[in-house]
């Protein structure tokens, strides 16, 4: 089975990740093919709506830190994750999220682009950047104090505190909270519900919401994207990675 599953359904695209053995933890392959289904699915005049949730037991682990460690981001002239952060957060067409389990780093950060997020009961959101010895990306460091405020940021940047699914959905990271049976139907019939409104009026809408920071989100997607590119060759960040995921893998390999 493909680790990025890709489906049309009507005028909806479901982009699934599929990779529940690791939590959905994503590789370079997986965010090239992330974001061709995006683009591919934004430039498709029969999809009017792009659906992204994760297969098994949760949306998205992060990144897989060992294909991460292994790719080093100044080597590359657009690292592919940033490829995917940037066909998501570039999309037209509206984009929902169907997230359960765990959303780690990315899995987080990439919400901030989507349109509408819908969550499980049981998610958990967490960032834990400084944890890993590099910054907040997609944007993140600009949007989610926008979203949240700048001291409730900081505290999920900084100490990276999980924030469970009811304590996003009280700050606007999500908009409701379901039974895990519901999640998926519920967001399947939201993106329904857009792809029957007239395209180019839910474009513009999506435009003119964006607009006002716009600029200050491209600065820091920028600025971001040289921290971590720089931050990824220092000892303090190798150091940092290596430590955590060898407590990642000694915690999976506990009965």
């Amino acid at each position: 089975m493909p680790l990025i599953e890709v489906e049309r359904s009507g005028a909806v695209l479901h982009i699934a990740i599929n990779r529940p053995e690791k939590k959905n933890a994503l590789s370079a392959e997986m965010y090239d093919a992330l974001a061709d289904a995006v683009q591919q699915g934004d430039a498709d005049g029969e999809v009017r709506v792009l659906l992204l949730y994760g297969k098994g037991d949760s949306f998205s682990a992060g990144n897989d830190l060992e294909d991460f460690m292994q790719r080093p981001w100044k080597k590359q002239e657009v690292p592919p994750a940033v490829r995917f952060m940037r066909a998501v957060a570039d999309a037209k067409k509206p984009v929902v999220a169907a997230v359960h389990g765990s959303a780690i780093g990315i899995g987080t950060t990439i919400l901030l682009h989507c349109d509408l997020v819908y969550a499980a009961e049981g998610a958990s959101f967490v960032m834990p950047f400084i944890n890993l010895g590099i910054v907040p990306e997609a944007g993140s460091s600009v949007l989610l104090p926008l979203l949240i405020g700048k001291q409730r940021a900081a505290e999920l940047f900084m100490l990276g505190t999980p924030l469970p699914a009811e304590r996003a959905y009280e700050l606007g990271l999500v908009n409701a909270v379901l039974s895990p049976e519901a999640l998926l139907a519920t967001a399947q019939a939201v993106a329904e519900q857009l792809a029957a409104k007239p395209a180019e009026l839910l474009r513009a809408c999506k435009e003119l919401m964006k607009r006002p920071f716009q600029a200050e989100v491209e600065r820091a997607f920028r600025e971001e994207v040289a921290i971590i590119a720089e931050r990824l060759d220092s000892p303090e960040t190798k150091a940092a990675l290596s430590a955590f995921l060898a407590r990642r893998k000694a915690s999976a390999a506990k009965p």
